[in-house]
């Protein structure tokens, strides 16, 4: 597959199709790829041509592997990630305890090209640079496409349903008017490191917590041939409206939490001494809790990130990401929502078909909040470092208490109390 095969010019995309998808990360793509599959015409389009850099930890964790799984490109994926046997949770005090899952690590931009080409070999179009600009509507207010910009023109392609999986930022959401709360729900900043003389020193996905790092922790992933990610996360469960959250949070500097990471982590500091920095430091947003955005409007589903599909604890998003991409893939063919392209604009059954699909993709993202609520919950030991001191201890002593540990890792079992600071008394019972 060449670089003209999954970046085509705004120009040549046709001017309609039964589904756009809007974003062409694991949410988008992982959509467009079932939708494909079922056979409607869909257009999958970006604001970047591929392959192109995106911020994350890289981190795969047990929900990604079964959402690869389901898509069909896991033993892909495997075959250019690191793979890794644990997480290793390391308290402010320096003790750790090793949780066992199904862990590898693989830079976002060769995992969303992998899943842009799989989505593009079950049918989809893809285009770029294609940047959302503005929902279309018929004359009844349903939404039927999307306007779209490469920089030098904007033209108008029609759609049966539009699918907007456009990440973080709020724009595209506040164009189509679904956005419920501007400001992130928590920063990131990371770099690449290539020390091939520590990957013996660091074979788990390393996660630190520490009081110089209030509010998130420091990570240190193993990437591909002695590569590795390398950053800090804030994150914030606590309700705020938009003004007191960007006064808290502009005034962090993430920065300076990775210099006090280098200081608190002995690793993280060698690792930055000893080895090649590739490339500088980049920051980037997230949204959290499947919330911050309306889910849907009638012709138009909100999946992804976009839609607040990150865990506020952890800041792990690719896995739910690609779990919310699919549910609405699920939700239009499962409800025959998409006719003809031909007749996109009013057909008889647009409306009961349109009350189905958000009552089906509403009850799936549904299915899904309790876990995030809990690990909301749980991001209090983000703000009270001291508690992951106690946590860790007691796991350390009790293998009832590591097996709970890993089944929730593996999504075993819901985190319920045992991850939130009204719950620990239970969690530390013996």
């Amino acid at each position: 597959m060449t670089t003209s095969d999954w970046n085509q010019a705004l120009s040549d995309l046709p001017d309609r199709c039964d589904v756009l998808v809007v974003g062409a990360g694991p949410a988008g793509s992982a959509c467009a790829q079932v939708l494909a599959q079922g056979g409607p015409r869909v257009v999958l389009v970006d604001s970047q041509v591929f392959p192109r850099d995106k911020v994350c930890g890289d981190g795969l964790v047990p929900d990604t592997h079964a959402a690869l799984r389901r898509l069909g490109v896991h033993d892909q994926v495997m075959r250019l990630a690191q793979s890794a046997s644990a997480a290793r949770c390391v308290a402010p005090n320096g003790s750790f305890i090793d949780i066992a899952g199904e862990l590898a690590v693989l830079p976002r931009r060769e995992l969303d090209a992998l899943l842009c080409r799989a989505a593009l070999a079950a049918g989809a179009l893809m285009g770029a640079p294609a940047r959302f600009v503005a929902p279309l509507r018929d004359e009844a207010g349903r939404v039927c496409g999307a306007e779209l910009s490469d920089g030098a023109q904007t033209r108008a392609l029609r759609s049966r349903w539009l699918v907007l999986a456009t990440g973080a930022l709020p724009n595209a959401l506040l164009a189509a008017n679904l956005c419920q709360r501007r400001s992130p729900s928590g920063m990131a900043l990371r770099t690449y490191v290539r020390h091939p003389g520590m990957v013996d020193d660091l074979r788990q996905l390393r996660f630190v917590w520490h009081r110089h790092l209030h509010g998130g922790y420091g990570w240190i992933f193993p990437a591909p041939d002695g590569v590795f990610n390398i950053g800090v996360g804030l994150l914030d469960s606590r309700e705020d409206d938009d003004r007191s959250a960007r006064r808290r949070r502009g005034g962090s500097n993430l920065r300076q939490m990775f210099d006090q990471f280098l200081q608190a982590e002995p690793l993280a500091a060698r690792l930055m001494r000893e080895g090649e920095v590739l490339g500088g430091l980049k920051g980037a947003p997230f949204r959290c809790d499947l919330t911050g955005a309306m889910w849907s409007r009638p012709g138009l589903l909100v999946t992804g990130e976009a839609a607040g599909a990150t865990y506020s604890f952890t800041g792990e998003g690719i896995g739910k990401a690609m779990e919310t991409g699919m549910a609405a893939a699920d939700a239009l063919l499962d409800h025959a929502a998409l006719v003809p392209a031909d007749d996109i604009t009013s057909p008889a059954s647009a409306t009961r078909s349109d009350e189905a699909v958000a009552r089906d993709y509403h009850a799936r993202l549904e299915a899904l909040l309790p876990r995030f609520r809990t690990y909301r919950q749980a991001a209090s030991f983000n703000r009270w470092p001291w508690l992951v001191n106690l946590v860790i201890w007691r796991a350390r002593h009790s293998p009832r208490l590591m097996a709970k540990l890993g089944d929730v890792l593996n999504e075993r079992r819901l985190p319920g109390s045992m991850l939130t600071a009204r719950g620990l008394r239970n969690l530390l019972s013996p």
